[in-house]
């Protein structure tokens, strides 16, 4: 079964990715792709060309997505959320879930 890659935008902490690439995951983020202060569009357009779920904290993505956005799936974590719940909620989309089955849903962790 393939696994889902993730992508984030600046909002996920450092810690929360470092945790997930301890564990195998495969997660990159717009600080890598060069991408820090770019649209929300330009990201969620990316994520998508390299086939990556999008993970955020920002709720601005939730309206693009409403708004009928196309993307590879999205992962919304409420900026609030702890580093440790943000970890396990995303091992478990990347531990159950195909990127088929995440593609243009929303999983709220």
């Amino acid at each position: 079964m393939a696994k889902v890659k993730f992508y984030t935008d600046e909002h996920v902490s450092p810690a929360a990715i470092n945790g997930l690439r301890l564990r195998g995951v495969d997660i990159v983020t717009t600080q890598e792709h060069g991408l820090l202060g770019a649209s929300d569009e330009a990201q969620l357009r990316l994520a998508a060309s390299l086939e990556r779920v999008f993970v955020t904290q920002d709720a601005d993505f939730l309206a693009l997505h409403q708004q009928g956005f196309v993307h590879a799936g999205l992962a919304y974590a409420p900026q609030w959320t702890p580093i440790g719940d943000l970890v396990r909620g995303l091992l478990l989309i990347h531990d159950v879930l195909t990127p088929e089955e995440m593609r243009g849903p929303v999983e709220f962790v």
